[in-house]
């Protein structure tokens, strides 16, 4: 995106067809120069394309496919200018749970913490999660006056659709506050034009983001009602995640609404996958327990950010391939992680059994060979086969539960290089622990319960009760480190390791921590990434992050 004062003016384009996401939101190419007033929204069907263009914004970078140099935002690569892409670098590379081999750029900054405001990973974050708001903003903008004539099914359509582009205007905002803080903020209000948007205070945005997540949920479709969007029940989950995190936003803990909220998740009839595996694999759309996920396709999604970067650059020095076609050698798990939550250590791994199997914790799915190379010690964070592989994503299907998981096919639609795995944003198994946490917190709620939510989770993983816990283990350090073994890779760790005070800092330190092997502490306004350099130079209303 142009970081200068047209920032904001919507890039009228459509993206490829989701077919694998939404039964009833197929989009088509439109011209970009001619007004969407008048051209894109000019029937009912026009309404369902544009939603899920907004869908497509979050797992799609450009109109073309395949990385065909049609990106949606100029001047940012369509590969690494992906949504997904660079919301899960900069919540899981900043932290324990990921390291990159890669030289791209500044891309080691984020493990080392040392990124600086002129960092084109941050921008490009940035750019998307505006991009995502603004054709959020048009659409709502359009519904507005269609629903003043519309009456019928369509008016019921409209209001529904409209919710949900609030919801992803909520979600992208939902990022911006816990990423950026105080951000530029634009509404359906804010006509496309060349302005300067004013920046909104961190505890006003919580407030806009809580006070719509609450106005939209009697027009959100029922929990479940069509997978792949955005129903009251990711609402719940998105209004849980906002108030657990209320007391780095706003200052004030609000862990009794994370509380009212999370139950209404646990009343809609989720249940836990039976098998943790089964939630990253290519049919992962038929889990029971995915309440919102971003959607992909081998065939129509087709991109190379995305589940396809997180599959492919997590693959290399004689891993399983998995369903893909080859590995990428980028990022990879670090001692910290590996030993410090599963036990494992290197000892643990050999030749003969590269996976290790005796991990009691069968969530921790990890690769270790010396014969092909690896090394435990990560003395050249360039080096992939330093550090230890992860295998928690696939590309592939169970369909033998008697030989599960041995017997394997090819993922759905397969490719031989773009993936089907979606991404699971929000999942029943987040649901249990936040309710966990706000018990323990003070939130309310019933240690009992808490416990029992707990110990199912860890009786998956174990497959057995050998895992179980009692109440007097429930403390706020069991519940960091079940949420590390339970979401590890799934784009929650920057922002849980912030809430428990232990991101920046030297309380908490890992391998390449401040740039240096043995860990160091880094600095707390690191807690906060920097407003993009040249937003800040194009926009005389807002004001850098403490510290940069």
């Amino acid at each position: 995106m142009k970081h200068n004062k047209i920032l904001y003016l919507l890039t009228a384009v459509m993206v490829l067809f989701l077919s694998s996401c939404f039964k009833s939101l197929n989009v088509e190419p439109i011209d970009p120069n001619v007004s969407t007033a008048n051209n894109v929204f000019d029937s009912p069907e026009a309404y369902t394309q544009a939603l899920a263009k907004i869908y497509a914004s979050y797992a799609l970078s450009g109109q073309t496919g395949g990385g065909g140099g049609n990106p949606d935002i100029g001047g940012i690569d369509e590969g690494f200018g992906n949504y997904l892409r660079q919301l899960w670098g900069l919540q899981e590379l900043s932290t324990d749970e990921a390291i990159i081999a890669w030289d791209d750029a500044t891309i080691k900054n984020f493990h080392w913490q040392t990124w600086a405001p002129n960092d084109v990973f941050l921008t490009a974050l940035y750019s998307r999660i505006f991009y995502s708001i603004t054709i959020s903003n048009e659409f709502i903008r359009n519904a507005d006056v269609a629903m003043e004539t519309a009456d019928g099914t369509f008016l019921a359509d409209l209001k529904n659709y409209k919710a949900e582009a609030r919801f992803l205007r909520a979600f992208s905002y939902y990022h911006a506050i816990d990423m950026f803080g105080n951000v530029p903020f634009v509404t359906e209000e804010d006509m496309p034009g060349a302005f300067f948007p004013e920046q909104i205070s961190r505890a006003d945005l919580f407030n806009y983001i809580e006070s719509e997540l609450k106005a939209i949920e009697p027009d959100l479709g029922a929990p479940r009602f069509e997978y792949g969007r955005a129903d009251q029940a990711a609402d719940w989950m998105l209004l849980s995640e906002l108030y657990l995190n209320a007391e780095v936003y706003t200052g004030t803990p609000r862990y009794a609404d994370a509380m009212t909220y999370v139950n209404k998740v646990l009343s809609a009839g989720y249940t836990l996958d039976d098998n943790y595996d089964d939630v990253f694999c290519a049919d992962n759309n038929t889990s029971p327990e995915m309440i919102f996920p971003i959607c992909f396709d081998g065939q129509n999604t087709q991109q190379y950010g995305g589940m396809t970067f997180i599959l492919h650059a997590s693959n290399g020095g004689g891993m399983p391939l998995n369903g893909i076609d080859g590995g990428w050698g980028g990022i990879r798990a670090i001692q910290n992680f590996v030993t410090g939550y599963f036990g494992a250590t290197e000892s643990d791994f050999s030749p003969d059994n590269p996976e290790d199997s005796t991990i009691a914790d069968k969530r921790g799915m990890f690769f270790f060979n010396t014969d092909e190379g690896w090394q435990w010690n990560i003395d050249n964070v360039g080096t992939f086969t330093q550090g230890i592989g992860v295998t928690k994503f696939k590309n592939v299907v169970y369909p033998d539960r008697v030989n599960y998981p041995d017997s394997t096919l090819p993922a759905p639609n397969a490719h031989s290089t773009f993936v089907s795995t979606d991404f699971p944003v929000y999942r029943l198994a987040e649901a249990y622990l936040i309710y966990a946490e706000c018990v323990v917190r003070g939130g309310g709620g019933d240690m009992g319960t808490a416990v029992n939510y707990i110990n199912e989770l860890r009786q998956r993983a174990y497959g057995d009760n050998s895992g179980d816990i009692i109440a007097g283990d429930l403390t706020l350090d069991f519940i960091l480190a079940e949420r590390a073994r339970e979401l590890y890779w799934e784009a929650h760790r920057r922002t849980d390791l912030i809430r428990f005070g232990k991101f920046t800092g030297g309380d908490y330190v890992w391998e390449w921590k401040g740039n240096t092997q043995a860990g160091t502490a880094t600095d707390s306004y690191r807690d906060l990434y920097p407003i993009p350099s040249n937003d800040i130079n194009a926009n005389p209303n807002l004001t850098q992050n403490t510290g940069y």
